[in-house]
């Protein structure tokens, strides 16, 4: 090859390169920008960020916590969903717990998801004044699992068991359960290995259908999830009335006013904004004193 036509197709190239940089890292980034002004665009644009008399309190499109410094709720606002990214809400670890519906036994490390959201429902159903009994819960708020030990049959059944643990309440617990076919339930003793045993979650009398949503327990897979469902938000009315006190209308009214319905009528699920909804409550109810 010449040296003349390496030149000039090195050249050609080049320009290439700096046209292409100059169209897709100049031109179309600041068109995109520019385009992203327009009213009606410019909120979503800019993260949609909510302020209060000018300070950015937070995004409607992220969610986060209303809880104090030890992590408890605040009683004058409205609580949301929890969530698996991070220490909770964390946009740079947005994530799920990975935690599936087999997951029920407790170990040393971490509580399985079976006694999270046992233990939630109970924390909620407590603060919110409503049932917060779950089926596969103790009324302690854990998994109401049990290894059942002893011989088993063809099809894998422990008939005649001669051990039987609750693996979730560890020792001194008193079981949830006296005793399984006959023999009495021990506490989880910690350190010791039950999984020789046949893995038996016991129902329990707790209603299929909790008071508390199941949204209320468990974390959405982005765990930045903004909204509740309205399922959640009206077991909350009646605590938010008394603190703020007001009345259960007033309340009623404003979480209406940041409700919405599935998107064109079929897509996802009714919803409501949390951060959206106490701002309201602190614009027209301002907790006195």
């Amino acid at each position: 090859m010449r040296l003349s036509t390496w030149i000039r197709q090195h050249l050609a190239a080049l320009r290439a390169l700096l046209v292409l940089t100059a169209i897709t890292g100049i031109v179309y980034p600041l068109a995109v920008y520019a385009f992203a002004q327009l009213p009606g665009l410019h909120d979503g644009a800019e993260g949609s960020l909510q302020r209060v008399d000018g300070k950015v309190v937070g995004s409607s499109l992220i969610g986060q916590s209303f809880t104090d410094s030890d992590g408890k709720a605040l009683p004058q606002y409205f609580q949301s969903r929890p969530s698996a990214a991070g220490d909770g809400y964390d946009p740079m670890s947005s994530s799920a717990s990975n935690l599936g519906p087999e997951d029920i036994i407790d170990t040393d490390s971490r509580k399985s998801l079976l006694t999270q959201v046992c233990t939630r429902s109970k924390e909620i159903g407590d603060r919110e004044g409503v049932d917060g009994s779950r089926p596969f819960c103790t009324e302690e708020g854990v998994g109401a699992v049990l290894s059942v030990i002893g011989p088993r049959d063809k099809d894998g059944d422990v008939s005649r068991p001669t051990r039987v643990v609750s693996v979730n309440e560890a020792c001194p617990a008193t079981p949830f359960l006296g005793s399984y076919r006959g023999v009495p339930v021990e506490c989880a003793k910690p350190g010791e290995d039950y999984s020789a045993g046949r893995i038996v979650p016991i129902r329990g009398a707790a209603p299929a259908d909790s008071a508390v949503p199941a949204d209320a327990v468990t974390a959405s897979g982005s765990g930045l999830d903004p909204n509740i469902s309205p399922e959640y938000a009206a077991i909350q009315v009646a605590r938010i009335a008394e603190v703020r006190g007001i009345t259960f209308d007033q309340v009623q009214e404003v979480v209406a006013a940041h409700s919405k319905g599935r998107t064109i009528g079929f897509l996802g699920e009714p919803r409501v904004n949390v951060l959206q909804l106490n701002m309201e409550l602190d614009r027209r109810y301002p907790v006195k004193g």
